[in-house]
């Protein structure tokens, strides 16, 4: 496998920062960027690097030359005015091989890039490495459909009445060199830079061509501004992107949705119904600056009832994303359950009517959950307001908060009974986080 990395940012941004190197050599810890990426690369075992580079080209080659010092091979292609991120790729067609990684300089991530790769589908054109993050408002957004293939791109600035999924595309794509082929004679026009997320994807996906996204919980962030910077060197001090890694098991907080986030006026069947509890953004948010996953498990027999398509709880969810992203929280994955036992009933879906494994007491959405993050029960919680959260966290194998006012008086079965109880989200996150912090 070929890294391709993109590395011939100016850094204007970085400026006071940098002074006059390169943008990827700015310094993340005791070394640069571009060799926390070298040596990630060299982890699994990618020994064939290609650095596309402009300003600043000789101060990189000088300091990796030909790669020996890492165990990499190392080869260059330097742009001679900017083409864009697409552009500089398409440049060096010649020196890419048929599938290749491709990364930008100002990255800093902890993501296993073979295993990135191995899900790449052979019929596919490019795979984009996809994650929520806490400013979908000002982002580029990416929307997928059941198996993972890209249904549509949503460009920033987005409409207000809009709630997309909070998916984001990070500058970490496999692609194929066949893909690229409508555009070599970009080579020949240089004036017009050409971009990977708004030209080259888009029109891709216009042409009928596969693009899937690939779904990730491991740690990826631009450290292209002063800001981003900072937050990126901190969490590297911290030892947040080194635990970050997919071989780590994780800490996850399963959080129930209706009673817990928003509130449980009955089935919400459209997003306009769909709104926030006093305090669930903030709970999101500490939940997320303490590096543990904030995962939604929900039973959502609507779908089963005929009273909501697979498509309106894909909005509704987006809306309950947005909402949470205004406060900068953001919730790493949510997984439901369409189904419901009980049959009989006018404009139900006799296809969901069934008693099913993923339905809370049930384990099943905890497990895709635990199969799909890598999440270490032992060191997670449940938080609900009804005994089918708690028994299902008794199942599971994960500590339980119950919330709400009337916390024990709601149930009396002792196989019901939380490990803790508080009268709402919030006094639930608080306590639980400086349980933990007490524990380390």
């Amino acid at each position: 496998m070929q890294l391709v990395i993109i590395a011939g940012g100016k850094g204007t941004r970085l400026r006071h920062r940098t002074g006059d190197l390169p943008k990827p050599m700015v310094r993340v810890g005791d070394k640069p960027l571009l060799e926390h990426q070298v040596l990630l690369a060299r982890r699994y075992q990618i020994k064939e690097l290609l650095f596309l580079t402009g300003h600043g080209a000789d101060y990189i080659e000088r300091y990796f030359g030909n790669g020996d010092k890492w165990g990499v091979r190392i080869r260059y292609q330097r742009e001679s005015e900017a083409l864009g991120t697409a552009g500089a790729v398409i440049d060096a067609f010649d020196k890419l091989d048929d599938i290749f990684l491709v990364l930008y300089g100002d990255t800093m991530l902890n993501v296993d890039l073979q295993r990135m790769a191995a899900v790449h589908p052979a019929e596919g054109s490019a795979t984009l490495f996809l994650h929520p993050n806490d400013h979908p408002q000002d982002s580029d957004l990416v929307e997928l459909d059941d198996s993972n293939q890209i249904a549509a791109f949503h460009p920033y600035p987005h409409a207000n009445d809009r709630y997309l999924p909070n998916l984001v595309s990070a500058g970490l794509y496999v692609c194929t060199k066949r893909s690229l082929l409508p555009w070599l004679t970009h080579r020949r026009n240089p004036r017009c830079p050409l971009d990977f997320g708004k030209h080259v994807f888009p029109e891709l996906l216009a042409c009928g061509k596969k693009l899937y996204g690939y779904r990730s919980r491991e740690y990826i962030k631009d450290a292209g501004t002063p800001n981003r910077l900072d937050r990126v060197t901190l969490d590297y001090a911290s030892g947040r992107i080194g635990r970050s890694s997919f071989e780590s098991p994780a800490s996850a907080i399963f959080l129930d949705r209706d009673g817990t986030l928003n509130y449980d006026h009955g089935w919400v069947r459209s997003p306009g119904q769909m709104e926030l509890l006093p305090g669930a953004a903030e709970s999101v948010f500490r939940i997320n600056q303490s590096g543990r996953l904030a995962v939604v498990i929900t039973n959502q027999p609507v779908v089963a009832r005929g009273e909501c398509t697979h498509r309106d709880l894909g909005h509704i969810h987006s809306r309950l994303e947005w909402l949470l992203a205004e406060s900068h929280a953001f919730l790493d994955r949510i997984y439901y359950c369409p189904h419901h036992p009980d049959k009989g009933f006018p404009g139900e879906r006799t296809d969901l009517k069934f008693a099913c494994s993923c339905r809370k007491p049930n384990t099943g959405l905890l497990e895709r959950a635990q199969n799909d993050l890598n999440i270490d029960p032992a060191s997670s919680w449940m938080i609900g307001d009804r005994p089918t959260d708690i028994l299902a966290a008794k199942k599971f194998g994960v500590r339980s908060i119950f919330i709400g006012p009337n916390a024990r008086s709601s149930h009396t079965d002792p196989k019901c009974d939380p490990d803790f109880q508080f009268d709402n989200l919030l006094e639930a996150t608080r306590f639980l986080l400086h349980y933990e912090e007490q524990r380390q």
